[in-house]
């Protein structure tokens, strides 16, 4: 029998999963055999459509036909519940169509459930596919429902599910608290290699959250699966990552959106594609090339982009595709701020960063996502080389951290 764990004060590693044992996400794991904890209680979920079995089922569904449980709420973040909406929109109270349950708004003016939003729930569920990356808002999401779990005292489960980039490499810079927003919380690198039951108890334990934890681990995953290895259906996890491999590339193409640069929103391959209608897309190719960066092949292209895109839209753009060649020696972190460094030093004129958000008025877009402003200043002071050199450093101090939190081997 596997059984769920309870981790609200746990410091050590659970035993590795069997090699030969399939891959099954936390969600499969509980439904197989509900925790006495978990038995006749009130569930609130935090999902989307992404979160499903092994066979594609919606944890939704699942939950709402058990006999065993009774699910009373759901709870819809950045993108809404069916991850229909684009980034940055706000997200609604409603009521789902399929269940005619209540769902709250968590990306909003409200980013943490409140009392009122929780007055029936008994247990407060997360089943969410993370892609790895610090600045996809997932995990802040987590952390404030940790804290309002904590606050009215019911636990906190953690359906976990893997991390599409494996769990052995880890990139920075590690976030400066001193640029902590929704995009990034607590001082964790921009890719963290963690799955998010590891960063629950990472949070929970040294971050200071303190809720009654509960994490249920995927079955047989091992450290070093990427999503690609574990036999699980990949659906995009939101309107932007539509595929695995904008995953890949996501922890680095993520700080275009702090450019003036497209990052591929309104085009069928978001995160996988840049370009502005000033880019001299093949003197880019040429002088990125001969950096000789492992794993990653960076093409000339044009691409279209929809009318209603927030860059250029209505547009045909010169532009680069980027294709990993080899996941295990690519780096996506590295790759871009070497982009980005190219991008610059050839269009002096016409790059620059974007601006603010409402929330952090006086903070660039590209410091909130990088977590610091050393990238920005690396970027355009041609010293890059030397920031990832400090990141590393500073990774290095972070995989000591991290261990005690580590749920796979």
């Amino acid at each position: 029998m596997v059984a769920a764990i309870s981790l609200a004060h746990c410091r050590t590693a659970a035993p590795a999963a069997s090699v030969s044992a399939p891959i099954r996400p936390g969600l499969d794991v509980f439904l197989a055999d509900v925790p006495a904890w978990a038995q006749g209680k009130r569930l609130g979920l935090i999902a989307n459509f992404a979160s499903v079995d092994h066979e594609g089922r919606s944890d939704i569904d699942l939950l709402a036909a058990r006999r065993d449980v009774k699910l009373v709420a759901l709870f819809a973040f950045e993108h809404g519940l069916r991850g229909d909406v684009q980034a940055g929109i706000p997200i609604s109270n409603t009521t789902d169509e399929k269940t005619g349950l209540p769902v709250y708004s968590l990306y909003g003016e409200i980013q943490k459930p409140t009392p009122e939003m929780l007055a029936n729930v008994d247990v407060l569920v997360y089943d969410v596919q993370d892609v790895g990356a610090r600045p996809y808002t997932r995990v802040s999401t987590m952390a404030l429902s940790m804290q309002a779990a904590a606050e009215k005292g019911i636990p906190f489960v953690v359906l976990d599910r893997p991390n599409p980039l494996g769990g052995v490499h880890m990139e920075g810079p590690v976030l400066d608290t001193a640029f902590r927003s929704f995009v990034g919380m607590y001082p964790i690198p921009l890719r963290h290699g963690m799955t998010v039951g590891e960063l629950a108890r990472m949070y929970n334990d040294r971050f200071g959250i303190r809720a009654d934890l509960r994490v249920v681990p995927v079955q047989g995953l091992r450290r070093t699966d990427r999503f690609d290895a574990t036999g699980l259906p990949w659906l995009g996890t939101s309107p932007n990552i539509r595929r695995l491999e904008a995953a890949r590339l996501y922890p680095g193409t993520v700080l275009v959106e702090g450019t003036n640069l497209s990052e591929g929103r309104g085009t069928p391959t978001p995160f996988e594609v840049i370009g502005a209608p000033w880019l001299r897309a093949d003197d880019v190719v040429r002088e990125f090339s001969a950096l000789g960066l492992p794993g990653v092949r960076v093409e000339a292209i044009r691409f279209d982009v929809a009318p209603d895109a927030r860059k250029y839209g209505g547009q045909n753009l010169p532009g680069l595709r980027l294709t990993v060649t080899e996941a295990e020696s690519f780096r996506p972190v590295r790759t871009a701020l070497h982009l980005l460094e190219v991008v610059r030093r050839l269009h002096p004129a016409d790059f620059a960063w974007s601006g603010t958000n409402r929330r952090e008025p006086t903070m660039l877009s590209i410091d909130r996502l990088a977590g610091t402003d050393r990238a920005r200043r690396a970027i355009e002071e041609g010293t890059v080389n030397e920031l990832v050199r400090r990141s590393d450093e500073e990774v290095a101090a972070f995989a000591a951290l991290r261990a005690p939190y580590l749920l796979y081997r």
